[in-house]
């Protein structure tokens, strides 16, 4: 979910023309193939292991750049995002996604149906974490996961403005007081901080 088009869903103040505009452009920033050389989705994928039978929930899944490719290794695979229009755009030639609109503040899945919840690049946007992290616990089955991948609190070639970032310290002080533990951290990323967690 990117700072503009997540402001626009907010305000009123937006034709349809002007609101696809923004989902177009922000689509071609998602799926820019040089995003594979920091973003490393391989590497992502196979340290996360998924299991066959797996339900994994992306959550801010834009146009399903991780999503498409959860569901060639997962059971069942949730996109989640506020944006229709790029939903749409992660179901196109993808049936073994299951899209869900969300709100700002709700990701809207069902209740103890998720094993592994995964958040890209997504939770600086979201206001009020703590009050979202209880939606995600509610969302976890026993013994699942959360798992975060945000960009270090510090100048990179590639990510939002600094002071829009979390540095990794206070994420896992938020998620310890949210009733979870840091069960697990991935040091490949040239960008970002790739950590999990559990109750």
């Amino acid at each position: 979910m990117a700072t503009l088009l997540l402001f626009l869903l907010l305000s009123q103040r937006v034709n349809d023309h002007t609101m696809h505009h923004t989902a177009e452009e922000f689509a071609r920033v998602l799926d820019d193939p040089g995003r594979d050389a920091w973003q490393k989705p391989h590497e992502v994928i196979m340290a996360l292991a998924l299991k066959p039978d797996e339900v994994v929930a992306d959550i801010g899944a834009g146009t399903g750049y991780f999503s498409k490719r959860f569901a060639r290794h997962a059971g069942k695979v949730y996109a989640v995002d506020i944006a229709q229009m790029l939903l749409d755009k992660a179901k196109q030639n993808e049936p073994k996604l299951e899209i869900v609109l969300a709100a700002p503040d709700d990701p809207r899945l069902p209740p103890a149906g998720t094993d592994t919840i995964f958040i890209c690049n997504t939770l600086h946007h979201i206001e009020q974490r703590p009050a979202y992290y209880a939606k995600l616990t509610q969302a976890l089955k026993a013994g699942g996961r959360l798992v975060i991948l945000e960009f270090h609190k510090r100048q990179t070639p590639v990510g939002p403005p600094l002071k829009e970032r979390i540095a990794q310290a206070d994420l896992v002080k938020e998620l310890t007081a949210a009733g979870f533990r840091k069960t697990n951290e991935w040091k490949m990323l040239p960008t970002q901080y790739f950590l999990e967690f559990r109750r």
